[in-house]
């Protein structure tokens, strides 16, 4: 599969976007990790306080390990930093507690999108397990039914990271209006947090690009036979 043709041609640009912006956000982070906040706020004072302003109680916020690890979990109602998040007060780790404090205000207010993305979790979880798999062993052994199943289940993994290009899109923009809208930082340190979340958002975009591009592929080369 990785050596069609096809492949490389509806594949390959993608996968090479994905992976520059992948680049392009751990750069972005550690270029405005160097920036210090002026007033010394860190990542995780600056989500208790969006939280704070916004109304919203009852949300943890915990430390967990790792670099750019960061993200809320509705399933707990808790905010976990990573290392070079929670404690650190660069405008970088500002800019991404932020963006976590965007999605548990939008889980406190009903948003859509992200009640959507919850409920077909069970069926995406399924289908990053069994899509593939299914979809090769249905060509191997040439069974039409499988390769529909494991197409239909990659799809289900498509549909959702459609719907969370909204999610995370609108968190960032949640995340800048509370920024701009408040003293937590100066006017001139905002722009390198929107400069981070920007980067973070193309991640996304990219993975998306990607399980477009083989669903595409995987539907084309079915298609032929």
């Amino acid at each position: 599969m990785m050596f069609d043709p096809l492949y490389l041609i509806l594949v390959m640009p993608a996968l090479l976007f994905s992976m520059w912006a992948q680049h392009h956000v751990t750069s972005s982070f550690k270029t405005y990790s160097r920036q210090r906040t002026r007033n010394g706020l860190t990542g995780a004072r600056a989500a208790q306080e969006i939280l704070q302003r916004a109304g919203v109680s009852g949300v943890r916020i915990e430390r967990v390990n790792g670099n750019l690890t960061d993200h809320f979990d509705p399933r707990d109602n808790v905010i976990r930093l990573s290392e070079s998040v929670y404690d650190v007060p660069s405008v970088a780790a500002v800019g991404v507690a932020a963006h976590e404090a965007g999605h548990a205000i939008q889980y406190a207010h009903g948003y859509a999108p992200m009640q959507l993305r919850a409920a077909i979790i069970p069926i995406t979880s399924l289908g990053s397990k069994l899509s593939i798999p299914l979809i090769i062993i249905g060509f191997l052994v040439g069974m039409t039914g499988l390769v529909n199943l494991g197409i239909l289940l990659f799809g289900a993994v498509v549909l959702f990271q459609l719907i969370t290009l909204p999610v995370e899109y609108n968190a960032s923009n949640r995340a800048i209006e509370a920024l701009e809208g408040s003293a937590l930082l100066a006017r001139d340190e905002v722009p390198a947090s929107k400069k981070v979340l920007s980067a973070a958002a193309l991640t996304y975009v990219g993975a998306l690009a990607v399980s477009l591009a083989q669903l595409i592929y995987f539907v084309s080369i079915f298609r032929q036979r």
